[in-house]
């Protein structure tokens, strides 16, 4: 039997024909990516409320009586890891990942759908059984959102017992999920693109979700491992993290263990998790900010090769969280360097984000002004880095305040804002109305200069030694009484910054009844997902044909042209030959 390429097979899908198959059980990588989406922005807004109550206890310590300390721990340890884990790698990789993937690069849908189907339900058992942790006894765990042996598993650490079982189930359920999901997404970027979408065709977003997916294969399988060994340690009483010691006067019967053991493996997944997080954020800022300010994308094979080189570089920096662990000074030396050495790639995006902005026909829109927003952001929180990144600096640093600052901006903040300008990019195509420019403004101005409100206060009380993850300062005589003022109106922005993301979804909701018809590619853009012939797309996308590619997807301000944007899927003319991406 001859080879047919997946482009080139005769289109066997078939439209749902019932409510089940349509929206439930779909295997229409379009619907499955709204799914992943509400299910992430529902269990994110739970822990935007455990940010919330965490910040009312600090900013306003035993003013509320239902917070104690063991509720504290479960806030912080709660709200970490749904944030980290089940939103932002979810929405960005299980919703926008799905959504875009084969709309960008002219399939008609992922090569696995059953699979891709399968990859979300297990990520809705996952979100099960980590928000059933709430109502077992002794509620979730508290051992912080990195859970280190041997705290995790011992009595006196909240939620020792049921919670961190079901937390360590939720983890390698939803690394399973994300194994089925990350197997389709390369796959399909890898086989299933369209006539002339090569790979330096591929836009930006394409790049950083399928650069991040093999991250993710690589990196979670080390999270699974630890995850596994943590539940043996504490159901079958092995040692695989746990020495002998003694535990409320109690010689306990591990021995042999290592601590450090875990915290090298769960760094291990852990940094290349945050580049899991922002390398999608990386590309799908680089289109909006071409799409918005009318230009071609600078340099965009230093982008491309900026991608995979943060990727590579991501697996050799683990260790610069574990300074304060204790590790040979060479050793600290190494990742040192590699950390300093990272912060190149990073540095040229910025770099390039800037001179695509430059002399350009900036569009102040929505999308826009969040996309400018994570420019600002991530590069405050890139140069905090570099200060943890060195040893020495780190060592006084660690566990204060300004790791909290640095790591929210970088991995809370930047992507969020990468999140929202996506999300107002993308809505007209997704659902084909258009949102309220006003109320997107307010809401972008709200978060914004809010999150600087929260963060560069935390900055300085870091510089003051205030130790993070605490119930409750007390009478430390080095902290001065105005680090509680600080920390008042901290809580004061941050529960204005909460609040205020009511205005966004508000927005979202009411713009899709009543918002004007968002017509055929509102921006104006080059990329093949707005030039479908139906928007919202139809099931396969495409309708009889897929589309062949004759170009990059940046194509902006090209002379001669009778636009000031030429999509992908126009033929080149011969004025053109020498220009574009010949030149990228």
């Amino acid at each position: 039997m001859q080879n047919v390429a997946i482009a080139d097979q005769i289109d066997e899908l078939h439209d749902p024909q019932t409510f089940i198959t349509k929206y439930i059980w779909s295997q229409d990588h379009k619907v499955i990516a709204i799914q992943y989406g509400l299910t992430a922005v529902f269990v994110g807004l739970i822990a935007l409320a455990l940010s919330g109550l965490m910040r009312l206890q600090l900013g306003f310590p035993d003013a509320f009586d239902f917070i104690n300390p063991s509720d504290y721990l479960q806030f912080v340890t709660m709200h970490g890891m749904i944030m980290v884990i089940y939103l932002l790698t979810a929405l960005l990789l299980g919703g926008f990942g799905n959504y875009l993937i084969p709309l960008m690069i002219g399939a008609r849908d992922m090569v696995f759908p059953f699979l891709n189907m399968l990859s979300y339900w297990f990520y809705l058992v996952s979100v099960i059984v980590l928000l059933t942790s709430f109502f077992v006894p002794g509620g979730p765990t508290g051992a912080g959102w990195t859970l280190y042996p041997p705290q995790a598993i011992l009595p006196g650490t909240p939620g020792y017992d049921w919670g961190i079982i079901l937390m360590l189930v939720s983890l390698a359920i939803f690394i399973v999920a994300f194994t089925m999901g990350g197997l389709n997404y390369v796959t399909t970027v890898l086989q299933a693109r369209t006539h002339g979408m090569t790979l330096m065709r591929m836009p930006l977003t394409i790049w950083g979700i399928f650069t991040a997916t093999v991250l993710g294969l690589l990196a979670f399988p080390a999270l699974l491992v630890s995850a596994i060994m943590m539940m043996l340690d504490k159901t079958l009483g092995t040692s695989f993290f746990m020495p002998a010691l003694v535990s409320l006067g109690e010689n306990l019967d591990y021995s042999g263990g290592s601590p450090i053991l875990f915290q090298h493996l769960f760094w291990f997944f852990g940094h290349p998790e945050v580049y899991i997080v922002a390398l999608p954020a990386f590309g799908m800022v680089s289109d909006v900010l071409a799409t918005h300010a009318r230009k071609s994308i600078f340099g965009y094979r230093m982008m491309v090769w900026a991608i995979v080189v943060i990727g590579g570089l991501s697996f050799f920096v683990w260790a610069h969280h574990m300074y304060v662990s204790g590790m040979d000074p060479a050793f600290g030396f190494f990742f040192a360097t590699t950390t300093l050495i990272i912060a190149v790639p990073t540095a040229i995006k910025v770099y390039n984000w800037v001179l695509t902005l430059w002399k350009g026909n900036i569009q102040l829109t929505v999308p826009m002004l969040f996309a400018i927003g994570f420019i600002f952001t991530f590069t405050h929180g890139g140069l905090t880095g570099l200060f943890l990144g060195n040893v020495t600096i780190d060592l006084p640093l660690s566990d204060t305040y300004f790791v909290v600052a640095h790591f929210h901006m970088v991995m809370g903040v930047s992507p969020i804002m990468v999140l929202f300008a996506a999300i107002y990019h993308w809505y007209p195509l997704l659902t084909g109305k258009m949102f309220d420019e006003r109320l997107g403004k307010i809401h972008f101005w709200f978060t914004f200069l809010g999150t600087y409100a929260i963060y560069l206060p935390m900055h300085y009380l870091g510089f003051l030694g205030v130790p993070r993850r605490y119930f409750a300062m007390g009478s430390m005589d080095f902290i001065p009484d105005s680090a509680q003022t600080l920390n008042q109106s901290i809580t004061i922005s941050a529960l204005i910054v909460g609040f205020s993301q009511l205005i966004f979804l508000y927005n979202v909701f009411v713009s899709l009844r009543n918002g004007k018809p968002a017509g055929h590619n509102p921006w104006g853009a080059t990329s093949l997902e707005w030039q479908t012939p139906d928007v919202p797309p139809h099931h396969g996308n495409w309708g009889p044909k897929l589309p062949q590619v004759y170009r990059w997807a940046y194509d902006y301000g090209v002379p001669g042209a009778k636009e000031d944007f030429i999509p992908q899927n126009h033929p080149v003319t011969d004025s053109e030959r020498t220009a574009g991406e010949h030149d990228a």
